[in-house]
């Protein structure tokens, strides 16, 4: 599969794990990992999925991240039903990442890319990691898609490079 642009369709196949929100910020507290059809949840949803190298690393926690929580608000308002973020880490660590942020509910999720096999299937990884992009994806079309290649960067990836293609 060849990089996403904006008019492709969403590919099919596309299954991510996650461990859907309890209600609890209690990191002690696991759930259990559970399959998300991305192919098939995006048909029918205006989702922004953002990939970053990993939860809890500095640009991912303390650019990324954050520029999401701060304009969760705005995103809302430009139509997006989801944020999903996704990683090569496994779902509790997602979970967990999530958690720590705040997030006890579904305004943002937090999702593992295994291996990092979707990034790798449209060449945005790094190596075993998730490289960093977003692709707004709107009812099973791509509306835009841009990677961050620039160590440190969050300009195409961000809240606010995202925001600005809406």
């Amino acid at each position: 599969m060849a990089p996403l642009n904006p008019g492709d369709a969403f590919p099919p196949g596309v299954t991510f794990t996650y461990i859907p929100p309890t209600g609890s910020l209690d990191l002690t507290v696991c759930g259990l990992p559970t399959k998300y059809d991305a192919s098939k949840e995006f048909q029918n949803k205006k989702v922004v999925l953002v990939a970053v190298p990993g939860a809890f690393t500095p640009t991912c926690q303390e650019q990324h991240i954050t520029s999401y929580l701060g304009n969760l608000d705005k995103l809302k308002a430009k139509g997006i039903d989801s944020v999903i973020f996704i990683a090569s880490n496994d779902a509790f660590v997602m979970s967990a990442w999530g958690k720590a942020n705040g997030i006890n509910d579904e305004s943002i999720l937090f999702m593992s890319d295994a291996n990092a096999e979707f990034s790798r299937s449209i060449g945005w990884a790094n190596a075993d990691r998730t490289g960093r992009y977003a692709v707004v994806i709107d009812h099973g079309k791509v509306v835009y898609a841009d990677a961050d290649t620039q160590r440190g960067s969050i300009a195409h990836s961000g809240a606010e490079g995202v925001l600005a293609k809406l």
